[in-house]
Order: C-alpha cells, then sequence, then structure tokens
C-alpha cells in the first residue's frame, strides 16, 4: 500500500492545481477555436497544445539547458525556447523567409503612396509603448516589447521579447496572435465608424502592370536603404527580401517553394508549441498579464485607426482619391487585414475590388513593425 501511495505523490495528479486546470482550458478554447472557427489555424492550434503541455505538471518539459543541469536533463521545449528564441532566436528570422517568399512587392511598387498607410499603422506600438510607461510597472524594455504588439506582427513580436524581454515573451507573443486571429471582430467597427458610406464607396482603379525587373531592384534596394539606416532590423527585413528574390528572380523555384513550404511549416511548428508552452500559469495569473492584454488590445485599435485617418488626410490632397478602408490593412496581418479591407468594401459596393490595393499597405506593415523593433533593439542599450 506504501507504494502505491508513494507513486500517486510522485503523479501530477497531487501537483496540479486550479491554475493549471484553468490554463488547461485556455489551452482548449484555442484549439476549438482553431479547429471549430478555423481562426488562425496554424498559429493557434500549435499554441493551445503547447498550453495545455506547459500545465501539466513535472513533466520537465520546459527545463532549460544550463550548464549545471546539463543536456541529459533539459526538457524539449526548454531547448526549442533556449535556441529557436532566447539564445539564438533564429525562428522569427526562418518565418519572414517564408513570408518573403510568398509576398508580392508589386501594389507598393505601382503605387509608392501606400508605405504612408502602413507607416501611419504604427502608432499603435508607440500608444502602447507610452501607455505601458505610464503606468509605472514595467521597464523600458518591457514596454518596447508590450508595444510591438500593435504592430499585429506575431513573428516581430517574438523577435523583439525574446531580446528584450524574454520574461514576457509567451504573453505579448499569444496576445498578438490572439487579436490577429481576432482581425475580423476589431477592425469592422472602427472601418464603419471613421470613414463614409461614400468614403467605403470609392472605387480604385486597376494597379499598372509591374516588370520583373522592377520587382527585383525595388526590394534590393529596400533592403538595403532600411538596414542602413535601423541596423539591427536586419535579421528580419534580411530574410523577408532574400525569401522575395527567391521568389522573383525565377532562377531557383526549389529554394523558393521550400522557404514558403517546409521550412515555413517546420519553423512555425517549433515556433508556436514553444510560444504556447510559455503560458504557464504561473506565468498568466499576474495583474502584469492584464494590463498587457488591455495595452495590446488598445495598440491594435489605434494602429488601425492610423491607417484610416491618415488615408482620409492624403486624400485632401490627391485628386485620384484613394479608399480610406485599405488604410485598417497598414498593420501587419497579413493578408488578412487586406482581405478585410476588400470584403468591407464591397459590402458597400459590389464592383469595388480593394484587396490588391489593400495588400499594398499590408505588406509596409509588415516592413514598418520590423524597423520599429529594429530601432527599439538599437535604443535597448539606452534603456
Amino acid at each position: 500500500m506504501s507504494e502505491f501511495i508513494d507513486f500517486f505523490n510522485s503523479t501530477g495528479f497531487v501537483a496540479i492545481n486550479w491554475k493549471n486546470c484553468l490554463m488547461l482550458l485556455v489551452g482548449l478554447i484555442f484549439i476549438y477555436i482553431a479547429i471549430n472557427k478555423n481562426l488562425e489555424p496554424y498559429e493557434l492550434l500549435p499554441i493551445g497544445l503547447g498550453v495545455i503541455v506547459a500545465n501539466l505538471p513535472l513533466t520537465g518539459l520546459l527545463d532549460s539547458p544550463t550548464t549545471s543541469t546539463g543536456y541529459q536533463e533539459s526538457g524539449i521545449f526548454g531547448i526549442f525556447f533556449h535556441y529557436g528564441l532566447s539564445f539564438w532566436n533564429i525562428l522569427p528570422p526562418i518565418i519572414f523567409l517564408g513570408i518573403g517568399a510568398m509576398t508580392d512587392f508589386g501594389p507598393i511598387i505601382a503605387n509608392p503612396k501606400v508605405l504612408l498607410l502602413g507607416a501611419a499603422a504604427q502608432v499603435g506600438i508607440f500608444c502602447a509603448f507610452w501607455g505601458a510607461l505610464a503606468t509605472g510597472m514595467f521597464t523600458l524594455s518591457e514596454s518596447a516589447a508590450i508595444g510591438i504588439i500593435g504592430g499585429a506582427d506575431g513573428p516581430t513580436t517574438i523577435f523583439l521579447s525574446a531580446q528584450l524581454a524574454p520574461e514576457l515573451l509567451g504573453i505579448t507573443a499569444v496576445i498578438a496572435y490572439s487579436y490577429m486571429a481576432s482581425i475580423g471582430f476589431i477592425q469592422p467597427p472602427l472601418m464603419r465608424l471613421l470613414t463614409t458610406e461614400s468614403e467605403r464607396k470609392i472605387e480604385m482603379k486597376p494597379a499598372r502592370d509591374v516588370s520583373k525587373l522592377e520587382k527585383i531592384i525595388f526590394p534590393c534596394l529596400a533592403m538595403v536603404i532600411v538596414i542602413l539606416v535601423v541596423p539591427r532590423s536586419a535579421p528580419l527585413i534580411s530574410m523577408f527580401i532574400i525569401g522575395n528574390l527567391f521568389k522573383e528572380s525565377g532562377v531557383v523555384p526549389r529554394l523558393s517553394s521550400a522557404a514558403s513550404n517546409e521550412l515555413l511549416n517546420i519553423a512555425t511548428i517549433f515556433l508556436m508549441l514553444t510560444v504556447g508552452t510559455q503560458l504557464t500559469a504561473e506565468t498568466v495569473f499576474k495583474l502584469d498579464t492584464i494590463i498587457i492584454l488591455v495595452l495590446g488590445l488598445v495598440a491594435f485599435m489605434f494602429g488601425t485607426v492610423g491607417g484610416l485617418l491618415f488615408a482620409k488626410i492624403m486624400n485632401l490632397f490627391l485628386k485620384e482619391k484613394i479608399n480610406p478602408l485599405i488604410g485598417s490593412a497598414g498593420v501587419s496581418a497579413v493578408p488578412m487585414a487586406a482581405r478585410l479591407s476588400h470584403h468591407i468594401g464591397q459590402e458597400n459596393n459590389s464592383k469595388n475590388y480593394l484587396l490588391s490595393h489593400a495588400m499594398g499597405p499590408n505588406v509596409a506593415g509588415v516592413i514598418g513593425s520590423a524597423v520599429v523593433a529594429g530601432v527599439f533593439i538599437a535604443l535597448s542599450n539606452s534603456f
């Protein structure tokens, strides 16, 4: 009998508590949303599974590889976190490589003005950054990690958090991806509130055809200029452009296919599972987490508003008006934000085809959030 009691005392049933159980429920909710609602399943499903695994006690899966424990005693997810995010931080740049291989710079090249919309939408980052500082609960580095949520770019959020505030990585990453998945609920009310029906009906002419040469020269120039201005953005920007040039060159189809398929899928598996495992009960049940959740929402909303209002301001000076709805696509949620701009536009004018136009500020938003992340990292030494 004593042997049975000793065995039972060594099981997770003894160590599990109500906080763990609640986090298991959160993981199940993520899985439900991914499967039943088909909202960001490639992110939310592995994150949900990671949350469940991380909150089962006594597994040792999260133990980090250290000189004291050695690799034999390290947990598999501790190794993923240490080398994939914290120490090497290689997974987000690999994700950017894959995204670049699927990106078309044509809409930006055809209408360079949309770069301004992508820049305007980054206002949400700075709103959350200053908001976090104003609470007095977060350091400058932690505020930067919270602020980047406003870019609505999961990989960039992870990349920055891992460098500046690894203790917030799980929270900031999941909040960023959760709001990306909720874009269909957050943005439409703001888009309808801040634009008139006549503005939503504005038809934009089809963009001009962009030559292959332009699609090769533009990303090269963009990479050189951005990295010279913000060198610390290089890990993300360089991988993003390299992936894009694999695609646009047309001479390395296998590399382009591998970057946008196998490599991207493998990196997504490891990245999302690792992010999910950072959401332990000990991390989540803090006042800080609730405040970050609110600040993330505020950041995302201000980013959307910034893009919409700047598009309206631009129309005051343009002879050929743009549909302000494409301004909301300036956040980095690719391609969900662009699709939503197109959908809301068609609700008001069935002849409106905004998808190709909205992809311009959408891609600009990806570049913009990576640049802001580079600025925060460059300033981190003074933090």
